[in-house]
């Protein structure tokens, strides 16, 4: 397969802000990744990660690659090698995203390579974002859409078996995101189960701003919007465990602020659940900027650490937490220490949220039984 390994020597510029930024080193130091430098005395080049982007020449890859590069996903001081992979047809659009990365002067970013040849994308790398998928087209049954990825996440999950690192941390961005992350899963069998995931950020992420916007506080002032299940229309916001800080003395439950159960119950869950919809509505495309932004913000919690009393939404490897069928990939709330992350229990779930849980686990199991009928086919 035709490929180009195109490389950019590490040069100076200035790094973008990030939220890890405002941690304390020490707190970074307990709760960060061990292959993620948060040190600033330290300068070793030799330690860079490597990180896969699929769909590298996308619309979603177009934000993230240079977030990346910049140090919003993995912090200020750890350099990074970029492994963006595309298919033979878009190697002219990847080699000018290459450009642009050598045009923007990155200091953290040692290297690129840029390839339509799966091995070697896939070789070595530490950090895997699929973010590439066959998007669905006109006319075109979930069914169908399910079995052309399949096949893609099928290969995609060899070539991790085959040739990342054996800790490779891997987020699945392309829809059917947690169905999709599951077949690679299932391909992938030396590698561990709890270092897959599929993206509900950027759900948990639209659920916050417009509780936020709802209340008046500003987004950094709502904690614990939870996303539960499917990365799909049967995806379940919940505020029930959710706060509002807005000052170190007063916090108030999202419930009571909002004082509207109406407005909660049939407004605000359908809003979040269609919003993909209604920005493609608005601008013709899917969403891009606010992904990227979702992808960072997933990464950057499982491989720096959640803060202290905050859980996040992801999309993981169900062990049976509330009667969610284990071996689903399943959005919980979940805290992140040391690259690894745990399912938060002891959440009291209402009949209402109880039986949105039923219909999204319903959907999932569905999903599952068709990838592995579709799999179980010859190649």
């Amino acid at each position: 397969m035709e490929q180009a390994i195109l490389r950019i020597n590490n040069i100076s510029g200035h790094i973008s802000k990030c939220p890890v930024m405002h941690k304390k080193a020490s707190a970074l130091n307990s709760k960060a990744w061990t292959l993620i430098n948060t040190n600033p005395m330290n300068t070793n080049k030799s330690s860079a990660l490597r990180v896969l982007v699929t769909g590298a020449a996308g619309q979603i890859a177009y934000s993230l690659v240079f977030m990346i590069a910049s140090g919003q996903m993995f912090g200020p001081h750890q350099p990074v090698v970029l492994h963006l992979l595309d298919i033979p047809k878009m190697q002219e659009a990847l080699n000018g995203v290459v450009m642009e990365l050598q045009d923007a002067a990155h200091p953290l970013l040692q290297s690129v390579i840029a390839t339509t040849d799966v091995r070697t994308a896939f070789t070595g790398i530490q950090v895997a974002l699929l973010v590439g998928a066959f998007p669905r087209g006109p006319g075109m049954q979930r069914k169908d859409l399910l079995k052309v990825n399949v096949n893609i996440f099928r290969e995609q999950g060899e070539a991790l078996n085959k040739y990342a690192s054996r800790n490779v941390k891997v987020l699945v961005v392309g829809n059917p995101a947690n169905t999709n992350a599951l077949t690679a899963l299932t391909q992938a069998a030396d590698l561990p189960p709890q270092n897959f995931s599929a993206l509900t950020r950027l759900d948990q992420n639209r659920a916050q701003a417009m509780i936020g916007e709802k209340v008046g506080v500003n987004v950094n002032d709502v904690h614990n919007v939870i996303i539960w299940g499917n990365h799909s229309l049967t995806q379940v916001p919940d505020v029930t465990q959710a706060f509002l800080t807005q000052s170190y003395s007063q916090v108030t439950p999202v419930v009571t602020a909002v004082n509207d159960d109406k407005w909660l119950k049939e407004s605000f869950i359908p809003q979040v659940q269609n919003r993909g919809a209604a920005v493609i509505a608005a601008r013709k495309l899917s969403s891009a900027a606010s992904a990227a932004t979702a992808i960072v913000c997933h990464m950057r919690d499982w491989l720096l650490g959640t803060k202290d009393g905050e859980y996040v939404s992801m999309a993981v490897y169900s062990d049976g937490s509330y009667n969610v069928p284990k071996g689903l990939i399943y959005s919980f709330p979940v805290t992140c220490h040391n690259g690894e992350w745990s399912i938060v229990q002891g959440l009291k779930i209402s009949d209402f949220i109880q039986d949105k849980l039923n219909q999204t686990t319903k959907e999932l199991q569905e999903e599952k039984d068709l990838a592995l009928s579709f799999l179980s086919e010859k190649k």
